[in-house]
């Protein structure tokens, strides 16, 4: 019987994945810039800018990619959690096309980068499912596939029949999505952390950011042992920090939970009946499931707003709620021990897109906060729209996930 790790990121307990040691910084130091927060968004931040010539360093006050990447499901998903029509109703047909099309690329672009670099983990292409157990919920989600259909963006309807062989269990209908990816999140933000490495970019665990204030036409960040002067800094901290609090309004904190099976053998994941696809459903907060690459499979849900103090009697409830649902949606899995269960924390925005770029009331920062559910496609395209603008070369689309979108 596997004992269940309950608090241990399946990510970090493996040790297939070697952890970046960074020192911490001290003295003085200059850069063109510095970005503050060390997951999947800065690490492909510091890649990008460091491999155009930057000069850049990066801070983490803890260790590099043991946030919210470590906890991510990384679900590489063209989809944000925001359905299309309801894009289409804030931004128009045009706008929800741009913001799926530039996130489509984002899945394209991190998978590729990911592939051509040296120690990544295996990144697999998956097509996504999006279903609902509700009848009356069919007519909405037919009318999100029209929706997407007009625009150009496509997608398969599943009837219950082609739902049950394709992932398993009984439900009243699907969309599925083509071009969708998974991969180990805590080993491709290793992998990006070192190609910037690599490419000049100096990163430092254990430095926190004390202090941001503007200095002769840059900005100046004090750590308390170490001050950095740079042109500008990027704020890839996920949610708005302490240091920020006239942000916080914008963000809704939420800690989501997961659950891992052990490797399967054919024989259960037969039983289990789904097959190399990635489930979200309808429901809010929406539950979601995919293999891994060693036949484990991941299942959470259950998202709950954000306790800055939690006990383990309410860590082991919205667990057990967790194994319930998989149990309903999965039954033969009744009889398998879980091995892993974690929590992880996310900020989501009330139109489910994060804010990216620059913000009036902060001059010479750049931020990349708020991604929900999507942390792993949202955070890389981050990286590119942040480049865009320290290069110079934003595009008018970008200004969809701006603070100033409206």
């Amino acid at each position: 019987m596997s004992r269940l790790r309950r608090g241990t990121s399946l990510w970090l307990h493996e040790g297939n994945v070697k952890p970046l040691r960074a020192p911490s910084l001290r003295g003085h130091h200059e850069a063109d810039l510095v970005i503050v927060g060390g997951g999947i968004t800065g690490c492909a931040v510091a890649h990008q800018l460091a491999s155009a010539g930057a000069r850049v360093v990066l801070i983490d006050a803890a260790r590099i990619g043991r946030g919210s990447t470590a906890a991510s499901t990384a679900l590489l998903m063209q989809e944000p959690d925001a359905d299309f029509g309801d894009l289409a109703a804030r931004y128009g047909a045009s706008g929800a096309r741009d913001i799926w099309s530039m996130s489509r690329l984002a899945v394209v672009a991190l998978v590729r980068t990911l592939r051509r670099l040296p120690g990544a983990p295996q990144v697999e292409s998956r097509p996504s499912i999006y279903f609902t157990r509700q009848e009356e919920q069919v007519r909405d989600l037919k009318k999100e596939l029209d929706a997407r259909r007009r625009a150009g963006v496509g997608g398969e309807w599943l009837t219950p029949a082609e739902l049950k062989r394709i992932a398993g269990f009984e439900a009243a209908g699907a969309i599925l999505t083509r071009g969708n990816a998974q991969v180990d999140p805590y080993g491709a933000c290793m992998a990006l952390a070192r190609a910037a490495q690599r490419a000049g970019a100096h990163l430092h665990e254990r430095t926190r950011a004390r202090s941001i204030r503007q200095r002769d036409g840059g900005i100046e960040v004090d750590t308390g042992r170490a001050r950095i002067s740079a042109g500008r800094v990027v704020i890839a901290t996920g949610y708005a920090t302490a240091e920020f609090r006239p942000l916080a309004g914008r963000f809704r904190l939420s800690d989501t939970y997961v659950v891992a099976t052990p490797p399967l053998d054919r024989a259960a994941r037969t039983a289990v009946g789904l097959r190399e696809v990635m489930l979200w459903d309808t429901e809010r907060p929406y539950h979601y499931a995919r293999w891994t690459h060693d036949g484990r499979l991941l299942f959470g849900g259950h998202d709950q707003p954000h306790k800055r103090k939690t006990t383990p009697g309410m860590i082991e409830r919205r667990v057990a709620a967790v194994l319930a649902d998989l149990h309903d949606l999965f039954p033969s899995t009744r009889g398998i021990d879980c091995e892993y269960a974690w929590e992880g924390l996310f900020a989501t925005t009330p139109d489910g897109l994060p804010y990216i770029g620059t913000h009036r009331r902060y001059p010479r920062h750049l931020f990349a906060l708020g991604y929900g559910g999507n942390g792993m496609t949202f955070g890389f395209l981050a990286a590119q729209l942040i480049a865009r603008i320290v290069r110079g070369r934003a595009r008018p689309a970008d200004g969809l996930f701006s603070f100033s979108r409206s």
